[in-house]
């Protein structure tokens, strides 16, 4: 295409839909929803107040790079999830056969989320290693 003598970069690849803000968010919200994470819980992992998050998720503010990076290991899934329309064929968790084989892992896992303080997640942690050695 030439517009004014020149030609411009504009290609059949750009005329795909652009995901919204608002797409963006509802894929973390989702995701957030699915691990059992609360917004405030989020917050507090991104160091911004639990507003921020909702804003985020309703698409009313936009994510830098930095952030949507930040956000997907957070939340364990690739960047690329948060630009698809359609659903992921695959989980972004590991594929092993022991990850969640027992019902109270993934209760476990929610409150260990919740431990705020470094000092008491090395206290789980700790406990759990002992418990484990004495198996």
């Amino acid at each position: 295409m030439v517009v004014a003598g020149k030609t411009s970069l504009y290609s059949a690849a750009m005329e795909k839909r652009i995901i919204t803000s608002r797409e963006i968010g509802e894929a973390i919200k989702q995701r957030r929803r699915e691990l059992g994470i609360s917004q405030e819980r989020l917050a507090e992992m991104l160091n911004i107040s639990h507003q921020q998050v909702q804003r985020y998720e309703n698409g009313a503010n936009k994510l830098n790079v930095e952030n949507i990076q930040v956000i997907a290991n957070l939340l364990n899934m690739p960047v690329t999830a948060l630009f698809s329309t359609t659903p992921p064929s695959e989980i972004a968790e590991p594929e092993a056969p022991y990850y969640y084989s027992f019902p109270d892992e993934k209760r476990l896992l929610r409150h260990f989320r919740n431990i705020s303080g470094q000092r008491e997640r090395t206290v789980v942690v700790s406990v759990a290693r002992l418990a484990a050695d004495k198996s």
